[in-house]
């Protein structure tokens, strides 16, 4: 895995409070704290604007975060590119199958710590449904599922219980869409959940 911002020695000691005064001059808050588990995967949701990952990041720094965060592979391309793998982006190529899903077990089985995002959306357009392999990894490297948030609403942002997938990814969805249902996107038309 790359080196991130999250890493970085002076900028992960000063970030936290930079982000902290950021979060508070625009009015939000963090709800939560940094789950006490070593490894797991995060949902981000809802995921809706380019503003999520901003308020993702400054949430992350607050919580003393280390996170990779999926990404379409077009973020890394481009002036840009470097500083959004810095940013912990692993991009992602959406037009052919790289089984994705068992990647991403493997580098969960090569590290002892490790937290990577994944929006279920897999996009900020509208969706009929959630893609499913943030489900599949977390069953397959044995981790918990961390309920990541942004509500624009209440201006909060941070992560919900742990959830423990069952195998029964039928009812386990249900469960995990409903912690979703009362949080408010930026836009709400664009997505169902």
């Amino acid at each position: 895995m790359n080196t991130t911002i999250f890493y970085t020695p002076i900028i992960r000691h000063i970030m936290p409070v930079i982000s902290r005064m950021i979060l508070f001059c625009l009015g939000w808050k963090v709800k939560s704290k940094l789950p006490d588990v070593p490894k797991c995967v995060m949902i981000a949701a809802p995921h809706t604007n380019n503003w999520d990952f901003f308020y993702t990041v400054l949430v992350a720094f607050v919580m003393k975060a280390q996170i990779y965060a999926m990404g379409k592979k077009s973020l890394t391309h481009g002036p840009f590119g470097i500083r959004m793998k810095w940013f912990g982006i692993l991009p992602i190529d959406r037009s052919k199958s790289n089984n994705i899903v068992e990647l991403t077990i493997q580098q969960f089985n090569s590290n002892d710590k490790l937290i990577i995002i994944v929006p279920p959306s897999g996009t900020r357009n509208k969706v009929a449904y959630w893609k499913t392999g943030f489900y599949y990894i977390a069953c397959g490297a044995g981790v918990p599922i961390a309920l990541g948030f942004i509500d624009y609403g209440k201006k909060t942002g941070g992560i919900g219980p742990l959830f423990y997938p069952t195998g029964d990814i039928e009812a386990d969805m249900k469960e995990i869409r409903q912690f979703y249902a009362d949080i408010k996107r930026k836009y709400p038309k664009k997505q169902i959940i």
